[in-house]
């Protein structure tokens, strides 16, 4: 989007992405398609645990899965992947130019640092 913000569906690939064991299944999965028993083997979690996460992954397109005889692979979906890199990179871009703008803006000069002038006596006048 122009604005670097995300429909409210996309805010859930970032959210899917908050539970530690959800990143470790998509690195997993970034390396090849998998069934939930071969991710189970991989990781210290349940195959309950590692269908209910895919079922989130999936649902924030993140995952995507095929039917290949009696297996279940499930890969990652590169469509979700390249939706949530494009908000990351309006981010980054917006954040460059943010700080590109401020490094070449005019500096402003500091105050000065000078005390007021005293009298003979030592005072302040």
């Amino acid at each position: 989007m122009a604005d670097g913000s995300l429909p409210a569906l996309d805010v859930h690939k970032i959210a899917a992405l908050g539970d530690l064991r959800r990143r470790e299944i998509l690195e997993v999965l970034s390396h090849g398609a998998c069934s939930v028993g071969e991710l189970a083997e991989r990781l210290p979690v349940t195959r309950s645990a590692v269908s209910q996460h895919l079922g989130v992954l999936k649902e924030a397109g993140l995952v995507r899965h095929d039917k290949v005889g009696t297996r279940h692979l499930y890969q990652v979906d590169p469509e979700g992947v390249a939706a949530l890199r494009s908000y990351l990179d309006s981010l980054w871009e917006r954040a460059l130019a943010s700080f590109k703008t401020a490094a070449e803006a005019p500096r402003r000069k500091p105050a000065p640092m000078g005390r007021r002038p005293h009298t003979k006596k030592g005072r302040r006048r």
